[in-house]
């Protein structure tokens, strides 16, 4: 669900753009050629137009190009009128409608206040509620009152195509929410946003771009409906009005496409400031479904340096949002608040993830966090690392390249920075069944990283012992879930490294359904009750890996490489069948690996339990030998 004090500029957005064009309806350049002698220019004062929890006020409204009197104008703008806003707009008809100052007030959440003062605002070809252009120099925001107090600014607003009077209708009037998608917006810009608050933090917005803007007729009425989503999050009341209201504005909203450029959020955190960076935000819809595309993010903190050239998410859905939602909602009784499953229903169909050039520069290895000095203040000289020139009783910084540094300062070499890299990243889902996909694949291509970062790590945390100081990895893990027979199928695990090999793994396992993924302990604790493993198979591919343990370990056991190679033969050949209870399939195995040892090429392991429904993980973790577990398998081994 959207934060408290999203949802409260979502609907002050709605509301107070909305109410901005509200001042300015229907073009009338033919219809003042019509009749020429009746046009005239009327002003009215202290305009006051309530909209749902927003309260727009106008000083001063001048009407420039009109047939109507001023009587006329103030009575459509009467706050207290009984006439419906749509039958007052469409008597609405102007050239240009003029307003100096545009205050937006917008009260709630809670104690949360919120004013949006435009200047210079004017609306242009005004006919029958809608609104050909309208433009604002720009305007000032100030939260002054609730956790969320702040202030900032915008720059130039412009909107065009704005029809008011479906605007009225979306908020005032209800509606089944299945009528037909009424266009409100059809393009609105925003330049040069600013807006900090209490805690510190700073959003700039070079430019946001929206384009056909609308939405349908719900029970509550846009207006209603926010106010039900912002008053319901307290935890304690009803949740069913809540859902019922979320679903509803959910479904009825209709976004062609949303724009953001320049986009920066600065934080003052204690520890060192923080940069988040945007260089585009971009969503499109497309029928049931949209697509959202971010490029050139950037995260900064201290040496801390991460970079993603791109970003993408296409197939997004909301309807297994509303869904839940609406299941919810028909509750035959009330609750408050929403279960960790529930939780995962709400979640939305993601579709296919790409990310492309990720780049991390991780701080160097040993070096402390320092935070800035509370009073901003440069740090204090004449410490080891002295910005300045060298004086009495001051050592020299030897990063200054002073001439008359201290010959027996000491000289600290920078320690190297370490990097990340990943070329690309894929993540595909298939469609969700209670927030669980269906099917996943997971790819990674080009990961490069130190190996030392791996160091400590199960089997891979070797590799810098082997010699390896950088990784080249890619990754493929592909997997589904059957729910109705309770099989999780893993197509493809496989994990390859340059100069290293290929690890490749498949199988089923029995007995997993979506609650495994509900992130609880009980539930992963009762998989070792009720899960099994039906088939598996493993493939070894060496790229020279093998060649760089053979190497260490003989340096270690002061044996040449070929001697300890025999040895290692004589083992798979005789030891490894003994430990695996000397059947044929552990003979087999044996022998595959000693080829393997041989001639290291590749090897690869098929194993399929004899009884269909599989062995149970219990049973693995109770079995007496590896014996009693391979004698309830059919195992195929061979190498190169």
């Amino acid at each position: 669900m959207n934060h408290p004090k999203a949802r409260l500029r979502l609907r002050s957005a709605w509301a107070t753009t909305g109410i901005l064009v509200l001042l300015g309806l229907a073009p009338a350049p033919l219809a003042a050629q019509e009749g020429a002698a009746a046009v005239q220019d009327v002003t009215v004062t202290d305009v006051v137009i309530p909209l749902g929890g927003t309260l727009l006020k106008a000083p001063k409204l001048t009407a420039s190009g009109t047939r109507l009197s001023k009587e006329d104008l103030a009575a459509i703008l009467r706050p207290d009128s009984n006439v419906p806003w749509e039958q007052r707009l469409a008597r609405l008809d102007a050239g240009s409608l003029t307003v100096p100052v545009l205050t937006s007030e917008n009260a709630g959440p809670g104690d949360n206040r919120q004013t949006v003062t435009y200047r210079d605002v004017v609306a242009r070809d005004i006919r029958a509620g809608r609104v050909g252009e309208l433009t604002a120099a720009g305007a000032t925001v100030s939260s002054v009152a609730g956790p969320n107090r702040g202030s900032g600014t915008y720059g130039q607003v412009r909107a065009t195509d704005l029809d008011l009077a479906a605007l009225s209708r979306l908020y005032t009037v209800p509606g089944d929410g299945k009528g037909p998608v009424q266009r409100v917006y059809g393009t609105i810009q925003v330049s040069d946003v600013t807006y900090s608050d209490a805690r510190g933090t700073t959003v700039k917005i070079a430019r946001l771009d929206g384009r056909d803007l609308g939405g349908r007729q719900i029970p509550d009425g846009w207006s209603g409906a926010f106010a039900i989503v912002a008053g319901g999050f307290d935890g304690s009341s009803d949740r069913r009005p809540l859902a019922a209201a979320a679903a509803d504005l959910i479904a009825a909203t209709a976004v062609g496409s949303l724009e953001m450029q320049g986009l920066s959020v600065s934080d003052s955190d204690p520890k060192g400031p923080v940069l988040f960076e945007i260089g585009r935000a971009a969503y499109t819809s497309a029928g049931s479904e949209g697509s959202t595309v971010l490029d050139n993010l950037a995260l900064s903190r201290g040496s801390l340096r991460v970079h993603v050239g791109r970003l993408a998410v296409l197939g997004t859905s909301l309807v297994p949002t509303v869904a839940a939602l609406q299941g919810i909602a028909a509750e035959p009784t009330a609750g408050p608040g929403f279960s960790d499953i529930e939780m995962r229903r709400l979640t939305p169909k993601l579709g296919n993830l790409t990310l492309s050039d990720l780049s991390i520069e991780l701080p160097p290895e040993g070096e402390p966090e320092r935070a800035p000095p509370r009073d901003g203040r440069a740090p204090a000289r004449g410490g080891l690392f002295d910005s300045g020139r060298a004086g009495p009783g001051r050592p020299a910084d030897p990063r200054t390249g002073d001439t008359a540094a201290d010959p027996l300062a000491l000289s600290v070499s920078p320690r190297p920075v370490r990097r990340i890299a990943l070329r690309e990243a894929t993540l595909a889902l298939g469609a969700p069944n209670d927030g669980v996909p269906s099917a996943t694949r997971l790819s990674l291509s080009g990961l490069n990283l130190p190996a030392d970062l791996v160091a400590g790590a199960p089997i891979i945390g070797m590799l810098p012992v082997y010699g390896y100081r950088d990784l080249d990895l890619d990754l493929v893990a592909d997997a589904t879930l059957d729910e109705k027979a309770r099989d999780l199928a893993l197509r493809e695990v496989t994990v390859s490294g340059r100069d290293i090999g290929t690890v490749r793994l498949s199988g089923t396992l029995g007995g997993i359904g979506p609650e495994l993924f509900s992130g609880t302990l009980p539930a992963a604790t009762m998989v070792m009750f009720s899960g099994s493993a039906k088939a598996l198979d493993l493939t070894v591919e060496n790229a020279g890996l093998f060649e760089r343990f053979l190497a260490a370990q003989s340096k270690d056991l002061s044996l040449k490489p070929d001697e300890l190679r025999k040895e290692y033969v004589t083992a798979s050949l005789l030891g490894v069948p003994i430990i695996l209870g000397n059947s044929a399939a552990a003979k087999g195995i044996g022998a595959a690996m000693g080829q393997f040892v041989m001639k290291p090429g590749k090897l690869v392991v098929h194993a399929k339990s004899k009884e269909p429904a599989g062995i149970g993980f219990i049973d693995l973790g109770a079995a007496r030998s590896p014996a009693a577990v391979l004698d309830r398998l059919d195992v195929e081994a061979k190498a190169n």
